[in-house]
């Protein structure tokens, strides 16, 4: 934990003339960056400006409240004589070297892609359904031998759809309905 020391400073009430500063604001401007350089070089840190009252004699037996502007610096404590604080952040010993041409893998959260791409595993699927060798699809694919040639079990998106048989039904359907495809419209009788 950081342990800070402060100081307190009224803030300048009046501008400073210089060469090329012709206006109150900017008079005035200088005097505070004039003082803030200044305690800047000192090793102080601007925190805030504040605006506080304080109560001071009015007349012989009187007081009055009068509103003072200050600025609050800070800095670390044994900074004034260069010391370090006991908080002083220290540099981190360097990495070890890595071996010569070893890249570590890119970590962003998804374990590693498997060996085959999903084209290589529909080709594949498409070579069993026709009832071709799995092998000779990947040979003829281009595909690398080793642990990616083990069956791939594909989703049933990949899967292609069983064609629909033809009913008696739908052909008795068909004549009626002057071809029309779609459901009747009209209720059949029961029995």
């Amino acid at each position: 934990m950081a342990y800070y020391e402060y100081k307190v400073v009224p803030a300048p009430q009046r501008g400073e003339k210089a060469r090329g500063v012709k206006t109150a604001e900017a008079r005035f401007a200088l005097a505070i960056e004039r003082l803030m350089n200044e305690m800047g070089e000192d090793g102080w840190e601007y925190v805030r400006a504040e605006t506080l009252p304080s109560e001071e004699r009015a007349g012989l037996t009187g007081t009055a409240t009068q509103w003072r502007n200050l600025l609050v610096f800070r800095r670390l404590r044994g900074a004034a004589d260069g010391g370090a604080s006991r908080d002083t952040p220290r540099l981190l010993a360097a990495p070890a070297e890595a071996p010569e041409g070893h890249m570590p893998p890119p970590d962003d959260g998804f374990p590693p892609m498997p060996p085959l791409t999903r084209s290589a595993a529909a080709r594949r699927a498409r070579a069993v359904e026709e009832g071709e060798d799995a092998e000779s699809a990947d040979a003829s694919s281009g595909a690398g031998a080793g642990p990616a040639q083990d069956p791939i079990a594909l989703p049933r998106v990949l899967a292609r759809k069983p064609e629909r048989e033809a009913r008696d039904d739908d052909a008795d359907d068909a004549g009626e309905g002057g071809g029309a495809e779609g459901p009747d419209p009209s209720p059949r009788p029961r029995g």
